[in-house]
């Protein structure tokens, strides 16, 4: 199947979104100490006195974390947008919301208001927690089969590329001080405003035209530039038959998910998925990265840091190309279990460091590891599984799941490592080895490969487990789809 122009231009301007949402997440790090001395000044001009400690970590906290309360409320109303606009529209019309976050924090500073700069973050979140569900889904249904998985890695290559802007752009003599960083901050206006510019030349999701709209014709002609051929024949048949399924079944809730038989099974495995990348201890390296390689005894943590960006974005790149021939299910299990080897030797390495000083470049190449085995497995590979378990009736509403699973995560873990590492020291990532090998055994025994499958297939093997599958399907194709015994 060729990789055409008009595909690569629907991929590429979709997955600004996901820069976005990885700028955002890692922008308010970097001028951390700069954004507090506002917040100090500003304290002070309103009351006349410096801002007391405890308020300081208050607002700082609040500040970096709201941005995670905005994505779970975000993630949650993707099924609100996407049944009633269509995939593309829903995410053109987004992009409000990127220009009110941008006008919001970029004027905090000028306003003398540390109340825009968290409502900014917030609705940067909202909008982050869009993205999180239209992308996935928008770039897996314009897909074609055996390059789902390839062009799904693609999502995550933008958050790891908006990660290292982020990082980049935060060193100090960039836009990591005092007078830049309200301009740091609102930078999210140039990606918003150039994907606006490039969505009305993308194609709206064939299977929504055809699927929610009954739009066959249209639906073919955008097959046919996409595919870059007109013999889109199969393509056209395999949405024609999952038309046909929904017709049989009821409009999917959210509720009906976890009701059904027939969805339990793969919601709970796109749920253990998102947990499984939220939880692996990756945020944990990003948020306070900078902090952690200061204790490791880098000299130039920011730097560092910046390394880890580099070898996060490679790493996604390398996933990029091998996720359509060692499979995802593989490609998962094999980053779990290398991020749970480099926890340990993290570990060991920041334990030992009083003793052996020479540790500190143990852990730097730990830290490395652990950030290479997520991009290869537990980054991408969550984000568009969750389009290959699910048929087009229930979707939406499993990225809505999925979404919220992913966020809430993300927000505990922002939240509570700081205490955490305060209570356990250099043994921290321990909690995260235990919990990486109960992903892995989870894996192992549950999650099917779902590689070169349609949609229709995998839905088939979940029908069949549930005991609902029609005569249409064959027993061992049906089997195949099973969990610990799927061909890798």
């Amino acid at each position: 199947v060729g990789v055409t122009f008009q595909l690569m231009l629907a991929v590429g301007t979709a997955a600004i979104g996901s820069l976005q949402f990885g700028y955002n997440t890692g922008v308010i790090n970097a001028p951390q100490k700069v954004i507090e001395t506002f917040l100090n000044d500003t304290w002070n001009h309103r009351y006349s006195e410096p801002i007391p400690a405890a308020s300081l970590t208050t607002l700082w906290s609040v500040s970096v974390a709201i941005f995670s309360v905005g994505g779970i409320f975000g993630s949650f109303s993707v099924s609100l947008f996407v049944n009633r606009l269509g995939r593309r529209n829903s995410m053109f019309i987004a992009n409000v919301l990127a220009f009110i976050a941008a006008g919001f924090m970029g004027f905090s500073k000028m306003a003398e208001s540390w109340e825009l700069l968290i409502i900014g973050r917030f609705i940067v979140g909202l909008y982050s927690g869009l993205s999180t569900g239209f992308v996935p889904m928008y770039v897996g249904e314009i897909s074609p089969t055996p390059l789902r998985g390839a062009l799904g890695t693609l999502h995550q290559l933008g958050i790891v590329i908006g990660i290292l802007m982020a990082q980049v752009f935060g060193i100090e003599s960039i836009m990591g001080n005092s007078t830049m960083w309200p301009f740091l901050l609102g930078f999210t206006l140039i990606p918003a405003t150039l994907q606006c510019m490039l969505l009305p030349f993308c194609p709206e999701s064939p299977r929504f035209l055809l699927i929610n709209r009954n739009e066959e014709i249209k639906a073919r002609e955008v097959l046919e530039k996409l595919r870059g051929t007109e013999e889109v024949g199969t393509d056209i048949n395999e949405m024609k038959e999952e038309s046909r399924q929904m017709m049989r079944e009821k409009k999917v809730t959210i509720l009906e998910l976890f009701r059904s038989p027939i969805y339990r099974q793969p919601i709970f495995i796109a749920i253990m998925l998102q947990l499984s990348q939220q939880l692996s201890g990756i945020n944990a390296v990003f948020y306070y990265s900078t902090r952690i390689f200061e204790k490791a005894g880098v000299s130039q943590p920011v730097y560092a840091t910046i390394g880890a960006g580099v070898v996060n974005t490679a790493f996604t790149v390398v996933s990029l190309f091998i996720v359509e021939r060692a499979g995802r299910r593989s490609l998962h299990l094999t980053g779990l279990l290398g991020m749970a080897f480099s926890a340990v030797l993290m570990t060991v390495a920041m334990s030992l460091l009083d003793q052996l000083p020479w540790m500190s470049y143990v852990s730097i190449v730990a830290i490395f590891s652990f950030v290479a085995f997520f991009e290869i497995g537990p980054g991408p590979i969550p984000w568009f599984i969750v389009a290959e378990l699910f048929s087009q009736g229930p979707r939406p509403s499993a990225f809505a799941v999925a979404g919220f699973s992913n966020w809430s995560a993300n927000f505990i873990v922002g939240m509570t490592f700081q205490y955490v590492e305060q209570l356990c020291g250099p043994y921290v990532f321990i909690i995260f080895t235990v919990l990486l090998l109960g992903f892995f055994i989870f894996t192992y025994f549950k999650v099917p490969e779902t590689k070169g499958r349609s949609f229709d297939e995998i839905s088939a093997g979940f029908r069949h487990e549930a005991g609902q599958a029609g005569d249409k399907y064959a027993p061992d194709e049906m089997n195949s789809l099973g969990g610990a015994d799927s061909q890798l």
